[in-house]
């Protein structure tokens, strides 16, 4: 794909890139997978192996910094019996890597307990008054997983208190780390650690692992794996490197159906277990999980996670079955309503949006959406009393993190990653927010083109979509930052079949045919009558699992365009 050009929906179709002709040449792979492989940053077979999982990918836990003196401490306070108080996050990797320590320690019979904030409440991030009502409650350690690298005045208040302090996070360094508490995080500038896209969940896997060594006691990975997993997915950090023979590994237990709450959850979400994949985890597992903590309070997916009665595994379920429902209809409805504030008129550099009927447990999943479908950065807020609370999401060519950084004199508490960022300031100082964050992006992207662009990897005609080539893409899962799904160029494909779906009709339903093979697809955000009736289309699409049939496959329609001679 030499040429580019644009389809119905207003992106731009581009080739990814140029392949060497003996790309990754000598290897058994057929070549449309050398040529996804190459795309992706693989270069020679040993990279090639380790990304389809036929070789291990671990590093030393070691090697994180200040990992010797915090596993010194936990083993310390398991030999005598000093409460442990794991201070997780309301996400799916916060708790996940809550249940994970929380388990990890239990079993070298460690005294742990949790506590998971309340994103209403108290929002992200350790609190004073947390941190008085843990030592209250006889701990001696805190151990902040998914948080803490930004505390200063958190760690200090817990540090006066007597507590010794441990951070197991991966955000964003600051310029000064919380003084007198050990921090584990790979992202820090002295880290010798080769992989710093570390989850917070497989920090908590890497740590564990230093910790049974350190006792002397044979690591239970196969216990744990799937967490690891669950929270990788969920988390979207670049799945690559450790992080995919992680999440491939974590697969492998999950599917096993050991842990009776995911087993009850799948049950309840009408999905086999024993077929979880990537997809599975990202739309089906994950947003139940993190809909206990948008919605209610994330305790109650911390306690599927970790329960071993199968009635209060199933009540808990359907539970969070319900809340997800739930958080779809407050996502849909907050989608529209930003839209209609946004208006038809020109895009800023970045889109600042938010209103009083806001849930924050849905502010990022918004942010989310209309960064995907606008191409701007976004912020979207929710208002809680005298303050607000932002979500953000971001596009490649800019750094999340970094803007907020630049900006951080106008916030009560921020932090976050490259792709995605929060914070929370004083309401009476909203239009200053904005005002000051419109101003850096648009200098940050100034003279960048901020056209939708959809990145081609190779032109694929549907008749072509077999058994080996739906194997191997199959084999190239899990999908996500790093690895993106692979999309194709289909020409002069028959539009067979036109029905609108979803709420208002915003999406259609299609029946595509090339030579004797025929195939569904869905298309977002495009009505119907936009589409040509009856005639051939060029499309732009992805192969993957219908979200309304778990087990079948269909094709994901970026976009499409009449059918031309280009």
């Amino acid at each position: 794909m030499s040429r580019k050009w644009t389809g119905l929906k207003g992106r731009l179709w581009r080739g990814r890139g140029r392949v060497p002709p003996d790309a990754l040449s000598g290897t058994p792979y057929p070549p449309l997978v050398r040529r996804l492989l190459w795309l992706r940053g693989v270069r020679t077979p040993h990279e090639a192996r380790i990304f389809l999982g036929e070789e291990r990918r671990e590093h030393d836990p070691w090697l994180l910094p200040d990992v010797d003196r915090a596993v010194e401490r936990l083993c310390r306070a398991i030999a005598y019996q000093e409460p442990i108080a794991i201070f997780g996050d309301f996400d799916v990797d916060g708790v996940t890597a809550a249940a994970l320590l929380w388990q990890a320690i239990e079993g070298l019979g460690g005294r742990a307990l949790t506590y998971i904030p309340d994103r209403l409440q108290e929002g992200y991030g350790l609190n004073v008054e947390a941190v008085r009502f843990l030592k209250g409650l006889g701990a001696r350690i805190l151990l902040a997983a998914d948080c803490g690298t930004t505390a200063v005045t958190e760690v200090a208040t817990a540090r006066a208190m007597g507590l010794d302090v441990i951070v197991l996070d991966h955000h964003s360094v600051p310029p000064e780390l919380p003084q007198g508490a050990e921090v584990v995080n790979p992202k820090r500038r002295d880290s010798h650690y080769p992989h710093g896209d570390l989850a917070s969940v497989g920090l908590a896997f890497k740590v564990a692992a230093a910790l049974y060594e350190a006792m002397a006691r044979p690591f239970p990975s196969d216990e744990l794996l799937d967490l690891v997993a669950l929270g990788t997915v969920t988390d979207l950090v670049p799945l690559v490197g450790e992080n995919r023979w992680l999440v491939q590994e974590g697969l492998r237990v999950l599917r096993r159906g050991k842990r009776i709450g995911l087993c009850a959850l799948a049950r309840e979400a009408g999905l086999d277990i024993s077929k979880v994949d990537g997809w599975a985890i990202g739309w089906v597992l994950g947003p139940r999980l993190n809909a206990a903590g948008r919605l209610s309070h994330a305790n109650r997916a911390l306690r599927l996670l970790l329960t071993r009665d199968e009635a209060e595994a199933v009540a808990l379920a359907q539970e969070l079955d319900l809340l997800n429902r739930e958080r779809q209809k407050q996502t849909d409805a907050a989608l529209a309503l930003s839209y209609q504030m946004i208006g038809d008129g020109p895009l800023p550099s970045l889109i600042f949006v938010g209103h009083e009927d806001f849930s924050l447990g849905v502010v990022g999943l918004v942010a989310s959406r209309l960064c995907e479908q606008l191409y701007r950065p976004t912020f979207v807020y929710a208002v809680t009393g005298e303050t607000v609370r932002a979500s953000g999401r971001s596009i490649p060519q800019l750094d999340l993190a970094s803007l907020l950084w630049s900006c951080g004199h106008l916030f009560v508490k921020f932090g976050g990653h490259r792709q995605a960022a929060g914070f929370t300031a004083l309401r009476a100082r909203l239009k200053e927010v904005e005002e000051g964050l419109q101003s850096q992006a648009a200098h940050l992207l100034k003279g960048i083109d901020l056209t939708p662009t959809l990145e081609v990897d190779a032109q694929l005609p549907l008749n072509s979509l077999r058994g080996e080539i739906l194997r191997w893409l199959q084999r190239m899962d899990p999908y996500g930052p790093g690895n993106p799904e692979p999309v194709f160029l289909a020409r002069g494909v028959q539009l067979v079949e036109v029905r609108p779906s979803g709420p208002q009709g915003r999406n259609c339903r299609l029946k595509l045919r090339d030579g004797d093979v025929v195939w569904s697809g869905l298309v977002h955000d495009l009505e119907a009558d936009s589409l040509p009736g009856g005639g051939k289309v060029d499309i732009v699409y992805s192969v993957g699992r219908s979200r309304d049939s778990y087990g079948a496959v269909e094709l994901k329609v970026h976009d499409l365009a009449p059918a031309s001679t280009r």
